[in-house]
C-alpha cells in the first residue's frame, strides 16, 4: 500500500514536471499555436481581432474546426520559438515567399498581400528605376525580415548598402531625422503607423512612400516541416479555401479606418 502511494506521488511529480517545467503552454485538443509579429495593421496584440492577416488564419482554421492561438514575440524570437523543437508553435506567420525558408518550412496559400516600397523624406525625394540606381545611399531593414529576393541578394553581395533595426517604426523615425534617406516598408504598415501613433504625428507632412513599389508581396503562413507541417498545411489551406481573403482584408482596413493599397 505504502509503495503504491510513493509510485502515485512519483507519477504525479513527473506531470507535474511535464506540465509546469516546460517555458511553453501546451497546445489542447484541436488548438494550434502560432507565433507572431506586431506588425500593424496585419498582425497585433492590441489590434481587433489580432490583425487583418491574423484574423483571416484564424476563421480558415475554425472553418475547419480548429481554434488557432497566436503569441507574439519581436520578429527575431517569433522565428527562433518557432523552430524549436521543444516549443508548442506549428509555425510563424505572417510571412514573404522566401526560397531560403522553404527548407524548414511549408508555405500557405497566400492569406492576403501588401504593397512593399520605401518611405523617404518628402522634401528629399530619390527618383530610381532599378536597385543599381541605389548603390549610393544606405537603406534601413527591418533585421530578419524577407523583402525581396533582388534586394536582399543584393545586400548580400554588398552591392546594397543597409542599416538594420527590430521595428518598421525605428526606420520611419531614422528617416524623418535625415539619419538615413530610406528604408523599406509595406505601405499599408507605413499609413498605419503614421496615422495611429502620437509621437509620429506630424510624420506624414515630412516623410512619404516612394511612388515606386519593390513589389506587391503575399502574405502566408509558414509551417514548420518537422512539427506535423504537411497535416496543418492542408487543414488550413482547404480552410482558406471557404473564405474570401480579398474581401475580408478590404473589410478589415475600413473597419480600423485606413485605405486598403
Amino acid at each position: 500500500m505504502f509503495m503504491n502511494h510513493i509510485k502515485a506521488m512519483l507519477v504525479s511529480f513527473f506531470l507535474f514536471l511535464t506540465v509546469f517545467a516546460s517555458p511553453y503552454l501546451q497546445a489542447k485538443e484541436n488548438q494550434i499555436y502560432l507565433t507572431s509579429l506586431e506588425w500593424p495593421p496585419y498582425s497585433g496584440a492590441e489590434l481587433p481581432d489580432g490583425g487583418a492577416a491574423i484574423s483571416i488564419a484564424k476563421a480558415a482554421f475554425e472553418e475547419m474546426g480548429y481554434e488557432l492561438v497566436v503569441e507574439f514575440y519581436p520578429w527575431s524570437r517569433a522565428l527562433i520559438h518557432a523552430k524549436d523543437p521543444d516549443s508548442p508553435y506549428a509555425g510563424y506567420f505572417p510571412e514573404y515567399y522566401s526560397k531560403d525558408r522553404e527548407a524548414h518550412y511549408l508555405f500557405s496559400r497566400a492569406i492576403g498581400s501588401g504593397p512593399l516600397g520605401f518611405v523617404e523624406q518628402a522634401e528629399h525625394p530619390i527618383k530610381w528605376n532599378s536597385l543599381s540606381d541605389l548603390t549610393a545611399y544606405t537603406i534601413g531593414v527591418v533585421r530578419d525580415y524577407v523583402n525581396t529576393p533582388e534586394f536582399d541578394v543584393a545586400v548580400l553581395n554588398g552591392q546594397l548598402s543597409v542599416q538594420e533595426v527590430s521595428a518598421d517604426v525605428q526606420n520611419i523615425w531614422k528617416v524623418l531625422n535625415g539619419r538615413i534617406p530610406l528604408a523599406v516598408i509595406d505601405r499599408n504598415v507605413f499609413e498605419y503607423l503614421v496615422y495611429t501613433d502620437m509621437s509620429l504625428a506630424l510624420a506624414d507632412q515630412q516623410v512619404r512612400m516612394n511612388p515606386k513599389l519593390l513589389d506587391i508581396k503575399e502574405l502566408y503562413v509558414c509551417f514548420n516541416k518537422a512539427k506535423n507541417g504537411a497535416h496543418w498545411q492542408k487543414i488550413f489551406n482547404e480552410g482558406l479555401l471557404k473564405l474570401d481573403v480579398a474581401k475580408m482584408m478590404s473589410d478589415y482596413f475600413e473597419k480600423i479606418g485606413i485605405e486598403r493599397n
